[in-house]
């Protein structure tokens, strides 16, 4: 047999984790992630809809673009983009969220799992400036569990060192790729 399909099959792989790797998530934002969310310029939203995929979207801004407005909620700005509003519709069908948030330069990264909603509350727009414009709407999150993770697949990338960049030219712009993935899928039938 060569899938796994069984907690135990994939245990006879991997041993039992530590004990303080089971037990270092905490259910309150603490004075370590509330310093770490308050320098995050990049975020990781995961949401889940109504097809029952899952949906990642990047969330990015300044640092402090994540306000934590107490030990258990943090907020942030809905930037404009492509008003597909993937993410948002999702919420709204299913508000449980998952969250990767990073720091350019350190290698931890903050797991959050939480339940968000949407506000347009005048107080709340102003306190989550996406840069110096007031945002259409916030998106809270009800923080239920939060962890630093393990910095080992930031370190393998190596996704803050320059050295590892590679040149763009392998690759066309955004516009051109989405145009062509337009021709092929009319040709593929997709439409």
């Amino acid at each position: 047999m060569t899938q796994i399909t069984t907690l135990e099959q994939l245990r006879e792989l991997y041993p039992m984790p530590a004990p303080l790797v089971v037990e270092k998530d905490v259910h309150h934002i603490d004075q370590h992630s509330r310093t770490f969310l308050q320098h995050s310029t990049l975020m990781f939203l995961a949401t889940e809809g109504k097809e029952g995929f899952l949906d990642l979207s990047p969330r990015g801004g300044t640092p402090g673009f994540i306000k934590v407005l107490d030990d258990h909620t943090i907020a942030f700005p809905d930037s404009p983009g492509n008003n597909r509003l993937d993410t948002l519709s999702n919420l709204l069908a299913n508000p449980k969220v998952g969250l990767l948030c990073m720091v350019p330069g350190v290698e931890e990264i903050v797991r959050i799992k939480g339940t968000a909603s949407l506000h347009i509350d005048e107080e709340l727009r102003q306190q989550c400036l996406d840069g110096k414009s007031k945002p259409k709407l916030v998106v809270k999150v009800a923080v239920e569990a939060l962890f630093f993770h393990c910095p080992k697949a930031l370190m393998l990338s190596k996704i803050w060192n320059s050295d590892s960049y590679q040149d763009r030219s392998f690759l066309p712009s955004l516009l051109a790729i989405i145009k062509d993935q337009q021709v092929e899928k009319t040709q593929h039938g997709d439409c």
